[in-house]
């Protein structure tokens, strides 16, 4: 019996595979290596997690500013192409993954130009999609990944978030700072959405290392409860026993494992605060303008923070100081030195070893601060 089903290894081998001599084939057979004056088609490629894709947004902002009439096309991975429906900055989304297969992505016209922000293994796709010029940061590694890329620029030598450093990849003055109209709200599909005010406690994160103690979010509920708001947990697939933990008691309703992430922008766009570690969903809070209290463990602010285009967004990052585990000065394997050794200046703490130690007072004077004087008490007559 033969059997036709292909394993995600076997997809993920047969997509390199086909990427790899696809683009040798293009690049062999391409002309002059040039960027147009006037790119009719920009391509950024990469394969992000979803708070580093959403902090691309300054780059489409950027193009969109510099290049009016070009069409922005930026793949993402399946499940955030929802996100993106309304198309911000008029940028059309290609859904990729390394494990799905790339055929689809072939029938692409050709690409004038492409941004490779982070990985450089994804110059080697834009150059399958039949690009004529590669932009990139310089001196990934293996050196094998900077072979196709035509323009390497070194990393910003001054401090500056990662949204506004992969800006810098597209020559000319930032773009201006985000406003909420500048993307709307993707459609999604019914669910049981609570009945606002309410406050999104977001607990998951993509390392153990950005966790929050089940105590100090329990605590910080109680907290809010007692100032007359409504409390909701949030967390992803799998992270269910984290909400568990806790609110043992079960008191507050939770959307944990539940939400896709056009669901989960519903929640969190129309919640009065959201509290999540430093990881998608806070950067989501930025998108749709929710005041934030952003908690960062290992992360500097400096890089993952508000930056200057989110710099109007109700965020505030609460940080712990003189964190060993983040002093470690490189960001997708080149070195950048002015990371070494973050301080997290941006936090509103006098005291931020407290978040990660021994209590949540900094994330209680975070909260107090970005609802703002009287704001909970309105909240209760609405």
């Amino acid at each position: 019996m033969i059997h036709t089903t292909i394993r995600p290894m076997s997809r993920r081998f047969f997509s390199r595979t086909a990427t790899l001599s696809r683009a040798l084939a293009k690049r062999l057979a391409s002309g002059p290596r040039a960027m147009p004056a006037a790119p009719r088609r920009v391509l950024i490629a990469h394969h992000l997690l979803l708070g580093d894709t959403l902090m691309l947004t300054p780059l489409l902002a950027k193009l969109r500013t510099h290049y009016p009439a070009s069409e922005i096309i930026m793949t993402v991975p399946p499940a955030f192409a929802p996100l993106y429906q309304s198309r911000p900055y008029g940028a059309r989304v290609l859904p990729f993954s390394p494990r799905m297969g790339v055929q689809s992505l072939f029938h692409e016209p050709p690409f004038d130009w492409a941004i490779v922000p982070g990985d450089n293994r994804y110059s080697w796709l834009a150059q399958a999609l039949d690009t004529r010029c590669i932009t990139a940061f310089a001196r990934d590694t293996p050196g094998y990944k900077n072979w196709l890329v035509d323009e390497a620029l070194p990393f910003p030598a001054e401090p500056a978030a990662w949204g506004d450093m992969a800006a810098e990849l597209v020559a000319g003055t930032p773009p201006a700072p985000y406003s909420r109209e500048q993307w709307l709200s993707p459609a999604f599909a019914q669910f049981d959405a609570p009945q606002p005010p309410y406050c999104v406690l977001h607990v998951g994160a993509s390392s153990a290392r950005k966790l929050w103690p089940a105590e100090h979010w329990h605590q910080l509920a109680e907290m809010l409860v007692a100032r007359g708001l409504q409390v909701v947990w949030s967390a992803g697939s799998g992270e269910e026993a984290l909400v568990a933990q806790c609110d043992p008691a079960a008191r507050f309703p939770s959307y944990a494992g539940k939400l896709d992430l056009a669901q989960l922008w519903n929640l969190v766009e129309n919640a009065a605060l959201l509290v999540a570690p430093d990881t998608g969903v806070a950067h989501l809070g930025k998108v749709t303008a929710t005041p934030t209290v952003a908690l960062f463990g290992p992360g500097p602010t400096r890089l993952y923070g508000a930056g200057e285009f989110w710099k109007n967004m109700p965020y505030l990052p609460v940080v712990l100081d003189d964190l060993p585990a983040r002093n470690q000065p490189t960001l997708f394997r080149r070195a950048l030195p002015w990371l070494k050794g973050d301080g997290g200046r941006n936090a509103p703490c006098a005291e931020p070893r407290a978040v990660y130690g021994r209590g949540f007072a900094c994330v209680a004077t975070a909260v107090a601060d970005i609802i703002g004087p009287g704001r909970d008490e309105a909240w209760k007559s609405d």
